[in-house]
């Protein structure tokens, strides 16, 4: 097969997040809005070209007030860095299906160099003839090195907000003609 074209399914692709929350629970959210551009030989993933921005905008962690406090300058300050970006630089195969994308991501504005473990997970033509292709994949970043350091003391000692923040991603996507 050749490198061609591919478009995120958005009906069938999410990327979430969670994080613990007074060490003892886990916070979940995810961003609803988000794109790729996607060039890519499914028998050959390391040469393919991956590039993603998500509308940091679209946070939705159920919970309207953390949405706002979320979107404000305390953490990702949607009116002066709308997107958050990562470009895939390097991929390597690390296994049958498996591989690392290697690349900087960009949040509020901070550029750190990001690797996520995403598993191939297959291709197959849907009931209306569209060819898809499927992906899974995750990461642990932390919040502080890209200016996300808001918190709150907590009275039995640590803080509100660990800083390990995991990313998952599910992504299918739509070969274009």
């Amino acid at each position: 097969m050749a490198i061609s074209k591919w478009a995120i399914d958005k009906g069938h692709s999410f990327i979430d997040f969670s994080i613990r929350h007074l060490k003892m629970t886990k916070v979940r959210g995810s961003f609803e809005q988000f794109d790729a551009v996607i060039e890519a030989d499914p028998e050959d993933l390391t040469t393919a070209k991956i590039e993603f921005t998500i509308d940091t905008a679209s946070i939705n962690t159920r919970f309207p007030d953390r949405d706002r406090h979320l979107k404000s300058a305390d953490f990702f300050d949607v009116e002066n860095h709308p997107a958050i970006t990562f470009k895939a630089e390097k991929i390597t195969k690390t296994d049958d299906n498996e591989y690392d994308l290697t690349g900087p991501l960009t949040i509020k504005g901070v550029t750190r160099e990001v690797t996520f473990s995403v598993e191939y997970e297959g291709m197959d033509k849907d009931p209306f003839g569209n060819v898809k292709i499927g992906f899974s994949g995750e990461s642990k970043i932390n919040r502080s090195d890209f200016g996300l350091t808001w918190n709150a003391p907590l009275e039995s000692g640590g803080f509100l907000l660990d800083d390990e923040v995991k990313i998952s991603l599910e992504i299918q996507a739509v070969k274009q003609s």
